[in-house]
């Protein structure tokens, strides 16, 4: 499903219905301040094993990251110490940066195999923030790379659609994303 979203002013309707998915198990498709990215609930491990095998990634131990919806949020899951790391995360973010931190229990175990670290985000989108926001918990996140090596990542919604409507469930369309990670 496609489903168009207005990152301005983001409609709590569909908010909504992209929640329900993600709490059943789904992957959504979604734009970040960058570029499209794919994620599911922290909790649905099928569908982090489901995008973990697309990604070709090993399901055991996946390289992806968190999206958060605030500061507050990210405290939950993560041990900060260093008022240094605090001011550079505050100052930093939502932006297009994915930051390296230490995990807590929070994290599932899935997460923390061998390491004890996690990638972080919190982008620039009000899209993305407020399906956290309105989840409750973080969200699996990875970017959607193109096969063409020429353009790297897709920025069409219509054609992320049609080329991975086979592993999301729904492709939130909130205009052309960027082109640049």
């Amino acid at each position: 499903m496609l489903l168009k979203i207005f990152n301005e002013n983001p409609n709590h309707k569909h908010i909504r219905r992209v929640v329900e998915t993600l709490e059943e198990g789904g992957i959504v498709i979604y734009p970040t301040d960058t570029v499209y990215a794919m994620g599911c609930d922290i909790k649905a491990v099928k569908a982090i094993e489901k995008i973990s095998n697309f990604k070709g990634t090993n399901p055991k131990n996946p390289e992806l990251s968190l999206i958060f919806h605030d500061m507050s949020q990210l405290s939950e899951y993560t041990v900060i110490h260093d008022n240094n790391v605090f001011k550079l995360l505050k100052r930093n973010l939502p932006g297009p940066f994915t930051f390296i931190v230490q995990a807590n229990s929070q994290i599932p175990r899935l997460f923390k195999n061998k390491k004890k670290t996690v990638g972080i985000r919190i982008p620039d989108n009000n899209i993305i923030l407020e399906i956290v926001r309105e989840l409750g918990r973080p969200i699996i996140t990875s970017s959607i790379h193109d096969s063409d090596e020429i353009v790297e990542y897709i920025t069409d919604p219509e054609l992320i659609h049609e080329r991975h409507m086979g592993i999301a469930d729904i492709v939130i369309d909130g205009g052309y994303g960027s082109n640049e990670p």
